[in-house]
């Protein structure tokens, strides 16, 4: 006689459900532990049932830029209009991306929706202005630390180091207000170059200062004086309502990226438009991060005629501004005539310089938007809706329990902790990804986690329909739970992935919110899965061996012989050969 194989088990052996049980179990302590550990006890809930606005914008290419719509640019355009949203002292909001040429964006309940709608729909404003004074918000550098003249490349020219101190050479005091308001009058004063047909040249400027400044002057001193950059309102609103041919004021942080500084700038002299690319650079001669910029035709004109006059004057007035949507991202000086092409060289660090490479691009960046849609919940709504969706999963759950407890008696005992435990594994899943993935829980996502309840319920079904049928073949309960598994394992991960395929499908081609219908679809499917085969069918296996009320079938277990139609005796391992009725002649 044949000794059997080690290591393989028989068909229908009940295997080791302890350790099964004792994974999931830590499984379900890890993920509630590092709920309660994180403090986000809750999931994250989204705009249509916390209250506040959403906004979905989708990117249009420019003409004759057919290929435009790419990660970069839209990376770029996403962390324009994060700035724009953190600008309106915006907590929480979130700007992504969704597909390959939509960005949403999620602003939190008690934010202006009108408001949010123009400063995220709009497209990015990118000016050159011409810097007439600095301040800083903090003590001055020594003159003796003031950085270095950066040697220009080979073939290029070359602007300064970026965001130069407010000090003169010679390490004086800011300019009082009358010596300040002075050199601003003169600035402003002073004829712009522009083009020229004939190619005749500007007047000169008036070299003696007038007595007094005149009111548009006064007034925007006035306006500087007052301005506090650490002050987010004050910040964004400094600009705000000036066109690009009048001077203005603004804020910028300095090198240290701490300290704001506060500007008065003279009318723009190129827009963004004028960028015909830029992007960061790392020099390999140097050992330093560069930025380069090259401009359009009419940009080179324009450029070269605003350098030349900057190269001549002193500090801070021969920098210009680099100004993005009012705010002062880049300062850097210039100390001779640039044209086609320029570099800004400071102290940048890879990510710094990437970042004004690309806020740069964005100025000529070939891509528009247009409002797709706007969805405004207030409140109140978002709450009436979250409390309509609870209450539907509430009779969803409480219709599947009595038919369960109706139709399967004991069994529905199995099925009700299977479902509690897979609430608690989704539950403490959705609470984790809020913070980890920005998951948010709208109304589609909750639906999706009423749909769960019935595949969940199904795959219970399903494994008890084969204990069922095992038995009414003549088996006793032990070796049906184990004779059914594999065909009821096979049906059930048939089933799952149908509903997995559907929701991946649904997920990649779907936009908003249908997006979290289809998440919580799959994730539900997945934990379906992990459920049935750590948890129901050890347990099963459990009540089968070591208790009586199942394993001797009784009436109310839902497994009771003689309601199934079976006469005993009952067999244990061999099928019951089923008479067949002889054919009439």
């Amino acid at each position: 006689m044949a000794a059997p194989k080690k290591g393989r088990r028989q068909a229908g052996a009940p295997g080791r459900p302890g350790r099964a049980l004792a994974l999931i179990t830590i499984v379900i302590l890890a993920l509630a532990g590092g709920m309660f550990a994180s403090g986000h006890t809750t999931p994250r809930l989204g705009i249509d049932l916390a209250g506040g606005t959403s906004i979905t914008l989708k990117a249009q290419n420019e003409p004759g830029q057919p290929n435009a719509i790419n990660k970069t640019n839209m990376d770029t355009a996403v962390g324009i209009m994060e700035r724009r949203v953190n600008g309106m002292g915006v907590s929480e909001a979130e700007v992504q991306t969704q597909g390959n040429d939509n960005i949403i964006v999620n602003i939190p309940k008690g934010t202006d929706s009108n408001q949010a709608r123009e400063q995220v729909g709009t497209t990015a404003k990118l000016y050159f202005r011409p810097v007439l004074t600095v301040t800083q918000g903090s003590p001055l550098p020594d003159p003796s630390k003031t950085p270095k003249p950066t040697p220009s490349a080979t073939g290029k020219d070359a602007a300064g180091k970026d965001k130069p101190t407010a000090k003169d050479p010679k390490g004086t005091p800011t300019p009082s207000a009358t010596t300040q308001g002075r050199a601003v009058t003169d600035a402003l004063k002073a004829p712009t170059p522009t083009p020229s047909a004939t190619g005749s040249k500007a007047p000169a400027p008036k070299t003696t200062p007038p007595p007094a400044a005149d009111p548009a002057t006064q007034k925007l001193e006035k306006a500087f004086a007052a301005l506090d950059c650490n002050n987010t309102k004050q910040r964004e609103a400094a600009g705000r309502g000036i066109k690009p041919s009048e001077p203005t004021i603004a804020c910028g942080l300095a090198t240290d990226n701490k300290t704001w500084e506060k500007y008065i700038l003279g009318p723009a002299e190129l827009e963004g438009t004028d960028v015909k690319k830029a992007g960061a650079q790392f020099d390999q001669q140097r050992a330093m991060w560069i930025v380069n910029m090259e401009f359009t035709k009419a940009g080179s004109d324009k450029f070269s005629k605003t350098t030349s006059k900057l190269m001549s004057q002193q500090p801070p007035m021969n920098q210009f501004g680099i100004i993005l949507d009012g705010n002062v991202v880049s300062a850097p000086s210039v100390r001779t005539v640039l044209s086609g092409s320029a570099e800004i060289s400071g102290s940048f660090t890879q990510e710094s310089a990437q970042e004004l490479g690309n806020i740069l691009s964005y100025g000529s960046l070939p891509l528009s938007f247009n409002e797709e849609a706007v969805d405004t919940v207030t409140p109140a709504l978002g709450s009436d809706q979250l409390e309509a969706g609870l209450i539907a999963g509430a009779i969803g759950l409480a219709l599947v329990v009595i038919y369960l407890v109706l139709y399967y008696r004991g069994l529905s005992f199995v099925a009700l902790l299977s479902l509690l435990v897979s609430g608690i594994l989704t539950y403490t899943i959705m609470a984790l990804l809020g913070p980890i993935l920005g998951f948010a829980l709208n109304l589609p996502a909750v639906c999706g986690a009423i749909v769960a309840i019935g595949i969940t319920a199904d795959s219970f079904i399903v494994y008890f329909e084969r204990i069922r049928d095992e038995i009414r073949e003549g088996r006793t309960l032990r070796p049906a739970v184990e004779r059914a598994w594999p065909r009821a394992r096979r049906t059930i991960l048939v089933s799952d992935f149908v509903s997995l395929l559907s929701a991946v499908v649904l997920y990649a081609v779907t936009v908003g919110k249908v997006q979290g219908f289809a998440f919580t679809l799959g994730l539900t499917t997945l934990l379906d899965v992990v459920v049935v085969f750590l948890f129901t069918k050890p347990l099963m296996t459990l009540l089968a061996s070591k208790t009586k009320f199942f394993g001797n079938g009784h009436k109310w277990s839902g497994l009771d012989p003689k309601r199934l139609g079976v006469q005993p005796p009952l067999r244990r391992t061999r099928r019951v050969s089923v008479p067949t009725e002889p054919k009439e002649a």
